[in-house]
């Protein structure tokens, strides 16, 4: 079940703890960053750094059913930001990958101005516009966050560990 709040465009987003974009980041997050301004094949890429981190961090290879769901469920997340940044933002800048005991986050940073939401209503039918609700479904929640007097933003999500 999802926690996402709408946020009105040109908003910040929040942060999961409701402090705003300068939210203290917790001290067990391990993090990975890539960078993606001179990649080609730019999904596949992200999805093979995210993969790679999942399985230094243990979600990978998947001892049982539950956890290759969740692994599976960050692998989409992360192929649903970056292409959503491909195709509405002019392409991804920087793909970061946190993990702590509890919740793995995925950031996705870009030049764009728009404001990413699910399309409203979803239409399971049609073709296109299904990535944001993907994101809604899957994730505890997820925001935007901006930084004032500078171009682009952070699109960011946030799924549940899987169980031990």
């Amino acid at each position: 079940m999802s926690t996402t709040r709408q946020h009105p465009p040109g908003g910040l987003g929040r942060e999961p703890d409701g402090g705003g974009p300068a939210s203290p980041v917790p001290a067990d997050r391990r993090w990975r960053t890539l960078s993606l301004r001179q990649a080609s094949g730019i999904v596949p890429t992200a999805r093979d750094f995210a993969r790679q981190a999942l399985h230094d961090w243990g979600w990978l290879p998947a001892a049982g059913a539950d956890r290759r769901a969740a692994a599976e469920d960050v692998l989409l997340v992360v192929s649903e930001l970056v292409t959503n940044a491909c195709l509405h933002a002019g392409g991804p800048e920087e793909l970061r990958i946190a993990c702590s005991p509890k919740v793995l986050r995925v950031e996705v940073v870009d030049r764009g101005a728009g404001q990413p939401a699910p399309r409203t209503p979803h239409r399971a039918g049609r073709p296109g516009g299904h990535g944001m609700f993907i994101v809604q479904r899957l994730c505890l929640d997820w925001g935007v966050m901006r930084t004032p007097d500078e171009p682009g933003k952070t699109v960011w999500a946030e799924l549940a560990a899987p169980p031990a």
